[in-house]
């Protein structure tokens, strides 16, 4: 637990403006992004302070697999059921401006604003899926 990082205090509810929404397993939670960049933006993030997408090991495959799942199952409670319409992925250091890990779920893709396209463009320089 970082005192100072803002998804450890949202993760263990310190953050009272921030709403999270149901969520399966209780080593994550799930919660929509202060500047969605799309009709439905969440950010589906560990309890437990890990570091950047750079720290995952293969260990992690598991924590990002139900991340994953998450995200769909939080797009599905939200009335969104087009699951090839949906982008997934984590900014890549230095664009990321939380450093905990986070896995932003963004849909419908194809509504993605011309900022947004940049901002969660496809295995990029910045963003990788």
């Amino acid at each position: 637990y970082d005192g100072k990082c803002t998804f450890c205090r949202i993760a263990r509810r310190e953050e009272p403006g921030t709403a999270l929404l149901p969520c399966e397993y209780e080593d994550l939670v799930c919660f929509r992004d202060i500047r969605p960049g799309a009709p439905h933006h969440f950010l589906v993030v560990p309890v437990e302070h890990m570091g950047n997408c750079k720290t995952l090991k293969t260990e992690h495959i598991p924590v990002v697999k139900r991340m994953m799942e998450v995200g769909k199952t939080v797009l599905q409670r939200n009335n969104f059921s087009d699951l090839n319409d949906v982008r997934m992925g984590f900014h890549w250091p230095p664009f990321c401006s939380i450093s905990h890990l986070h896995l932003h779920v963004l849909a419908p893709a194809s509504q993605l604003g011309f900022l947004s396209r940049l901002v969660y463009r496809i295995n990029s320089y910045w963003f990788i899926t």
